[in-house]
């Protein structure tokens, strides 16, 4: 009864900040309806199933590796989804996601930044990954922004003989350096402003708090690397475009 009680309490809790995102929102207008909601429940459905499967692969270590292809098809997937009304946006999302994630896993563990041990692993790439995801959206979304704002801009260029790639070079850049920003921002921030999640769950795990900065320290840098990685791939593939607004690739 007692573990009944923590999780209606703990459900309620949880839907009372959700009723008041969604009444927030509708009192401003925003138009999210009931997204919220069904985002949360998700959430919920997914890191239950997440819960169970991360026994099963704690306790066999290598399994890991099938739980690390799921997420990043996962990834990859929903930034595709985002990306669909760019062109070649499939392609940049898949690959963008893909490339910013490997190379900074693999860096991580190759210079011992941490431990290579399943539980690190699957920390470290959950949040590498889903940060590649992010930064696919919204680079790619920045682009086609930028790209359909600035249409006569690359019109000129390619009437001068540019390049796809040059014409989208510089609403490249800017779409990169806005997808870093808010990120970098709260890297600036941390500890001041606030305590990101990793280091609060290696408190909560028994670290020391100086072994926990180290690991958030890790995922900050981590993070910057994948998402600057993922930036980079999105707006150079998307920038080969011959076109002079985005289309559906």
């Amino acid at each position: 009864m007692g573990d009944l009680g923590h999780y209606l309490g703990f459900g309620l809790g949880l839907l009372t900040l959700v009723a008041l995102t969604i009444g927030s929102a509708r009192w401003a207008g925003v138009g999210l309806g009931l997204f919220p909601l069904w985002a949360l429940a998700r959430a919920v459905v997914q890191l239950s199933v997440v819960a169970l499967l991360l026994r099963g692969i704690l306790a066999v270590p290598w399994t890991v590796a099938l739980f690390l292809v799921l997420m990043l098809t996962t990834a990859s997937w929903t930034a595709v989804r985002r990306l669909d009304a760019l062109w070649n946006g499939r392609r940049a999302a898949v690959l963008g996601v893909l490339a910013g994630s490997a190379l900074t896993l693999t860096l991580v563990f190759a210079l011992r930044l941490v431990d290579l041990e399943v539980r690190y692993l699957v920390a470290v790439a959950g949040i590498v990954i889903g940060n590649a995801m992010s930064a696919a959206t919204l680079a790619g979304r920045n682009f086609l922004r930028g790209a359909t704002a600035r249409r006569d801009e690359i019109e000129a260029w390619l009437s001068l003989g540019a390049s796809p790639a040059r014409a989208h070079e510089e609403i490249g850049r800017e779409s990169v350096r806005e997808s870093l920003l808010p990120t970098l921002d709260q890297t600036k921030s941390t500890g001041l402003v606030t305590l990101p999640g990793a280091f609060v769950g290696a408190l909560f795990g028994g670290a020391g708090p100086a072994g926990a900065a180290e690991f958030q320290l890790v995922v900050l840098a981590g993070i910057a690397l994948a998402m600057t990685l993922t930036s980079i791939v999105v707006t150079r593939i998307a920038g080969r475009s011959p076109y002079l607004v985005a289309v559906r690739s």
